[in-house]
This record gives C-alpha cells, sequence and structure tokens, in this order.
C-alpha cells in the first residue's frame, strides 16, 4: 500500500477506535454498574480508554506532524501494536484491583467474594479478547500475570486512591517505542499523564458502583439450586 493510502487508512483506525471507547467510556448520563455485566463493561471500555489515549497521546506529542509518517514505518507499526496490548493489560489489571478494593469497602463482604467477582469479570475480557494476531509472543505470559495479580491480591489492603494504579504508567514507559533517551528523559511526565487520566474514571466508578448490586448478582448467579425453587 502506498504512503498516501496507508497514512490515513491507519489513522482513521486509531480515531475510530479512540472515538468508540470515548462513547463508550464518557456518556453524560453514565449508566449505573448495577450487575456483574455492569461491572465487565466498566472494566473493559476504561481500560481501553486510558490504555489507548495515554499511548497513542504520548506519540502524537513526542513526534508532533512527523507522527502520520511513522505509519509508512512497518516496525514501528508492529512495536505500537505490542505496546498498546500490554499497556491495556496493565490498565485492566489496575482498574480491576482498584473496583474490587472499592467494592469491598462499600459492602464489608468477605475478601473471597470479591475476588470471585473480579476474577470473574478479568476472566470474561481476557477469554472475549483472546491472543491478538499483534500483540506479539509475550502477551500470554502478560495476560497469566493479571490473573495472578487478581487471584494474590489482598483486597482489604486496597485503598481508595491512586496507589494501586502501578502497573499502567510503568508499562506506557516501557512499552512505547520511542528510543531509549527519551524513555529515560519522559518516565515522570509519562507515568504522572497515565495517573491523571485515572481520576475521571475513579470518580466515575466512585459515583455510580452500587456495589451491593454487583455483589448480589454474583451471588444470585453462583447460589446452587435449592429444592423447590421454580426456573
Amino acid at each position: 500500500m502506498s504512503l498516501i493510502k496507508r497514512i490515513p487508512a491507519a489513522l482513521g483506525t486509531i480515531a475510530a477506535s479512540l472515538r468508540q471507547q470515548f462513547a463508550h467510556g464518557f456518556r453524560r448520563r453514565p449508566e449505573p454498574i448495577a450487575d456483574r455485566e455492569g461491572f465487565r463493561r466498566f472494566l473493559h471500555t476504561r481500560s481501553n480508554y486510558v490504555a489507548q489515549y495515554s499511548l497513542y497521546g504520548y506519540l502524537r506529542t513526542r513526534t508532533g506532524v512527523r507522527f502520520p509518517e511513522l505509519f509508512n514505518d512497518d516496525a514501528f507499526v508492529r512495536s505500537i501494536n505490542i505496546a498498546k496490548w500490554h499497556i491495556w493489560l496493565a490498565c485492566l489489571a489496575d482498574l480491576a484491583v482498584y473496583a474490587g478494593g472499592l467494592v469491598l469497602q462499600r459492602t464489608r463482604a468477605p475478601a473471597s467474594d470479591v475476588g470471585e467477582l473480579v476474577s470473574a469479570a478479568v476472566d470474561a475480557i481476557l477469554s472475549e479478547v483472546g491472543v491478538p494476531a499483534e500483540a506479539g509472543n509475550e502477551f500470554p505470559g502478560h495476560s497469566s500475570r493479571v490473573h495472578a495479580r487478581i487471584a494474590l491480591c489482598d483486597w482489604n489492603s486496597v485503598a481508595d486512591d491512586e496507589s494501586v494504579f502501578s502497573e499502567s504508567p510503568a508499562a506506557l514507559v516501557r512499552y512505547a517505542p520511542v528510543t531509549d533517551e527519551l524513555r529515560q528523559l519522559d518516565e515522570e511526565i509519562v507515568k504522572n499523564s497515565v495517573r491523571f487520566r485515572w481520576q475521571e474514571i475513579r470518580r466515575e466508578l466512585r459515583e455510580n458502583l452500587d456495589a451491593e448490586g454487583v455483589l448480589a448478582d454474583g451471588n444470585s448467579r453462583a447460589r446452587p439450586p435449592v429444592p423447590g425453587d421454580t426456573a
């Protein structure tokens, strides 16, 4: 494909993806997160939003008017695809832990119930995504580490602040396709930019999470049938 045709196609794909995440992520009247499906959808769409806006925003800022030209470089395109998937995994893990902690704080439910809720949501998301062809060889291993982080999480220690969002800022620094010199120079600015993006997500979750409803939905589905129950 020629450069003239390839650049609009690549940028059009990015723009469409970001518009989709923006539309799902920030409605004027956000829907309550009151059941498992709403909980899963929130984790998926908001982790997508933060991952893509953080990565593409950083690269656009760093490269300026040269940004479209970089899509004529096959190595760059491969690197950005690998980066976006790894950054997304880190965002998903951070947000899932934070959301689980908030559910526990609001319900005082057993930590095991919260762990089951979050694990089920993350499992469903990762099963839906699978292993993207452009995500690189390390994607399955990173996905396994997300599972492990959720399984080993001490839900009682999760605070309602930015401290849990530790992997996503580091992932943008690690995976963004920039030179090592820029990576070192920009590290703190890049990390702070990701933390800033999480502020609105945390606020939205606090305002719209029906923690009791989400847990009740999970418990009703998990409850074994009782003799005499009707279908």
